[in-house]
């Protein structure tokens, strides 16, 4: 992070114990990132080290992600990003291949004081974060036909079911379904599915699969029928954001990509270009996104007590406008340091 900046949050390299890359990005991403490390130096030591990314420096210098940013997230022990723009195929998708992420973990759940559609929601969406149809595959292959590679192997789908299943049991959830399209989709969903069916058998453990566009209607209905769900990478994308409108919106949804030894932790929302530079824009994803950064460094009592302080905040107020307040990004950032 910039001189300026740490001294503002009051962290030096000498007292640090990890280092964290600060990669802000675009849009609300450069004001809810700061939220989350004045949060961090509340509760620990850390070095945080700043680096850009994103439209702006697109426009500026021809690239999106420089490759100081990319050695930085390479080196650093942990990466915390804020919101990914226009760019965010040249960003978000490398910065998670950085850090090694096969696993994309979104919890979605409700919180006591706000209105939320379904307050009985409390789920985790595992989601395959390196092939699918985001492995970048496309071909125009003549004027006006172009095509899409979707690619699902069995190691990756073998590594997905394995971390899906381990975290149902640490974190205490008895359901755990696999969302699929195998019956459309026979040979790679067919092969994601296999899969999970044999990991569950070699672990002894039950789960539901479930078709994903069955599984959006039921979600919405009986939220509570489900608690974590493992998904090929664009059912996880797409479910996890629709759980997002039972709870209260993108703003309460965080979420880390992890690795085997290095991860990044960012907010579900993206860069929300209508509000940007307001000073409105909700920090309670990215905070909690630095709550789960937390948990990867095992600070376990540090993580409880943020998630403790966001939720006393959303259900005392103040509130930004998107949970029907009128408070500032710093105004809600400022309670929840408060209470922590």
């Amino acid at each position: 992070m910039s001189e300026a900046v740490a001294a503002d949050v009051g962290v030096s390299s000498a007292e640090a114990e990890a280092e964290i890359a600060v990669v802000p990005g675009d849009g609300i991403g450069r004001e809810v990132l700061p939220a989350a490390v004045r949060v961090l130096d509340a509760v620990g030591e850390f070095s945080f080290v700043e680096a850009d990314a994103g439209d702006a420096v697109y426009e500026e210098t021809g690239e999106a992600l420089p490759r100081e940013t990319y050695d930085l997230a390479a080196r650093a022990d942990a990466t915390l990003f804020g919101a990914a723009g226009e760019t965010a195929a040249d960003v978000i998708l490398p910065l998670r291949g950085i850090v090694g992420s096969f696993a994309n973990v979104r919890p979605a759940r409700s919180y006591p004081g706000l209105d939320a559609v379904k307050p009985e929601t409390d789920l985790v969406f595992i989601r395959e974060n390196t092939e699918g149809v985001y492995s970048g595959i496309e071909s125009e292959i003549t004027d006006g036909v172009r095509t899409l590679t979707r690619v699902v192997t069995e190691d990756a789908s073998r590594r997905i079911a394995e971390y899906g299943f381990r975290y149902a049991r640490q974190n205490d959830y008895d359901d755990v379904t696999v969302a699929h399209k195998a019956n459309v989709m026979r040979q790679t969903d067919g092969l994601f599915l296999e899969i999970a069916e044999a990991v569950a058998a070699d672990r002894g453990v039950e789960f539901e699969s479930a078709l994903m566009d069955a599984l959006a209607m039921h979600l919405i209905m009986h939220p509570e029928d489900y608690g974590v769900v493992i998904c090929p990478n664009l059912a996880g994308d797409m479910l996890s954001d629709l759980a997002a409108g039972l709870v209260g919106g993108l703003g309460l949804l965080p979420s880390a990509n992890v690795g085997e030894d290095n991860a990044l932790f960012e907010p579900v929302h993206g860069s929300a270009p209508d509000i940007a530079g307001q000073g409105i824009a909700n920090p309670a994803a990215m905070i909690l996104s630095a709550a789960m950064l937390l948990e990867h460094f095992a600070y376990e009592t540090e993580a409880a007590q943020v998630r403790e302080a966001v939720e006393a905040t959303l259900a005392e107020g103040p509130r930004t406008p998107d949970l029907g307040g009128d408070a500032t990004t710093e105004d809600v950032t400022a309670a929840v340091r408060d209470r922590v």
